[in-house]
């Protein structure tokens, strides 16, 4: 009963905004459009809000999965036009929170002790409450203060009746709608599937933070609380609780005398560390996510939690993208054109001279500005939407990164609107291709494989033996096989002819029939000389 209830629901909330006006109905089947002309909220119900603003709206009301699913499909501004992606932007990551009972009862069941027992204090009040966690305030028997975040209860099976209902949308938006296989609506919800049942298990996101606050390890850029595992299960995770400013609050980081040029350029900074350094980043840095750390305004720290999303990129699509970077802004658009083709970006059989003269006529009117009025972000945006008009698959692990480039540039802009993102990033950019690629990288390189290699040094002699003998057996095997190729086209011949001869035959053998002085001598019915025809022409349609 709770499925059909659900879908009512979801049918209520496409009338009152009025979603139908998403499709453009003369693209589809005449028997779709009459569906649509019929539908009786049409007359009843007018459309006076933007559709971006429609769409958003609709989502909230259906809940905090669909605010989720909302959320990531306003990254996906390579699928969405802008001014639905804008809209999708402004969604709220929060809900009403559970009962701090239920809360109690999650942390007593993963931890397996009251919570009297495990902590000195905890607070039932919830920090904050978002789609799929809230999060709770504690102090442990040391003294330490701890941030709780518990996963809602019966989240999981009302996520999994949402995102069936969204395959079932995305596979009626295939099916109704011309473009709709274009924009690849379920895919899009498999990205959205696992991305949010991976936040479910908040050992994950653990393991994130973990990894992340080791590769920052003594930064004076960035900090990353520590993750408690004594008291993180699949439902619960503790983590160091920090205080700061939230990096929206520009009131309060004006009034500590913030200097925001270089918490702006840190930014930057951290970005692109994070990436080419480390592969390893942050894919969910919104301004609820980051805080900035009041120890020292002149010297600025910032201060990440929330690690459900991360992405990586490999050791190709980093260099293939830095590359991109640097060719782009010093216009060489035949490059930018061939790393696309190199990286695998866009299919072999593109042709290069005219990639390179649609991406010149994108990028041109963009220099056209000062270098720190162009947007990073929307230089990949313009890429990859003009890579895509040449059978661009889409690549997720980019994807994440433009979402993450566009959050902190445009948190770069909002401390800083001066900042020149261009002159901030080349320099790390130009000073990772030369370590990647000069003498110091073969040298690492070589160093890194030398145990190694010394260790196999000794079995080099039985390896190049056992090589040369694999080969020489697989050469016997390809004689072997070639020998019976031959053999059976021989055979294959044998039977192609005699199938042949014996339709040639029976053809004859029917015109003979067929000759009247024949027929009357044999006493032969019309239908035999038919018969033997088929038959003939059976045999030749065989061989």
């Amino acid at each position: 009963m709770q499925p059909v209830v659900r879908s009512l629901k979801i049918l209520w909330v496409i009338a009152r905004y009025r979603l139908d006006t998403f499709f453009h109905h003369a693209a589809m089947p005449w028997y779709v459009r009459v569906c649509f002309v019929l539908l009786p909220w049409r007359y009843l119900i007018p459309a006076k809000a933007p559709r971006g603003m429609r769409l958003r709206l609709a989502l909230e009301a259906l809940g905090p999965v669909f605010i989720k699913f909302g959320q990531m499909l306003s990254t996906r501004r390579d699928l969405l036009p802008d001014d639905v992606a804008i809209e999708l932007a402004r969604l709220q990551d929060q809900v009403p929170p559970f009962p701090a009972t239920k809360a109690r009862a999650i942390i007593e069941a993963e931890l397996g002790k009251s919570v009297d027992e495990l902590f000195q204090s905890f607070d039932l009040e919830p920090m904050a409450s978002a789609s799929v966690a809230q999060v709770h305030s504690a102090v442990l028997h040391d003294g330490r203060a701890v941030v709780i975040k518990v996963i809602r209860p019966g989240i999981e099976r009302v996520i999994r009746q949402d995102v069936d209902l969204l395959y079932t949308l995305a596979w009626l938006l295939c099916q109704l709608w011309v473009d709709g296989r274009r924009l690849r609506p379920v895919e899009v919800v498999s990205e959205y599937e696992q991305t949010i049942f991976d936040e479910l298990d908040l050992r994950k996101e653990a393991a994130n933070g973990s990894q992340l606050r080791r590769n920052f390890e003594g930064s004076s850029i960035l900090y990353v609380p520590e993750i408690y595992w004594d008291f993180t299960r699949r439902n619960v995770l503790a983590m160091e609780r920090i205080y700061g400013v939230p990096v929206a609050d520009m009131e309060q980081l004006r009034a500590q005398n913030t200097n925001l040029k270089k918490l702006a350029e840190q930014g930057v900074e951290i970005f692109f560390t994070q990436v080419f350094r480390d592969s390893f980043f942050h894919a969910d840095m919104h301004p609820g996510n980051i805080f900035v750390s009041r120890d020292n305004p002149e010297q600025p720290q910032y201060i990440a939690v929330d690690f459900g999303i991360v992405g990586s990129l490999s050791a190709e699509d980093q260099s293939y993208l830095a590359r991109n970077l640097l060719a782009f802004f010093r216009r060489d658009y035949r490059q930018v054109a061939q790393l696309h083709l190199d990286s695998g970006w866009v299919p072999e059989s593109t042709n290069v001279h005219a990639f390179e003269t649609a991406i010149r006529s994108v990028c041109e009117p963009i220099f056209e500005k000062p270098l720190k009025e162009i947007s990073f972000g929307l230089v990949l945006l313009g890429l990859f939407q003009t890579a895509r008009r040449f059978n661009m698959e889409v690549q997720p692990q980019l994807v994440l990164l433009q979402k993450t480039l566009l959050n902190i540039e445009g948190l770069g802009r909002q401390l800083y609107p001066d900042l020149d993102l261009w002159k901030t990033a080349k320099p790390f950019l130009e000073n990772w291709m030369k370590d990647r690629i000069g003498p110091r990288a073969t040298y690492r390189a070589l160093k890194l494989q030398a145990p190694e290699l010394l260790e196999k040094l000794p079995q080099l002699p039985q390896l190049i033996f056992d090589t040369l003998q694999h080969t020489r057996k697989g050469s016997d095997d390809s004689a072997e096989l070639l020998r019976e190729i031959e053999r059976e086209r021989k055979r294959s011949r044998k039977r192609w002819q005699r199938r042949l001869l014996i339709g040639a035959t029976f053809l004859a053998a029917a015109v003979v029939v067929a000759e009247p002085e024949v027929k009357a001598a044999l006493d032969v019915w019309p239908w035999q000389a038919w018969f033997l025809a088929a038959l003939g022409w059976i045999m030749i349609w065989r061989a």
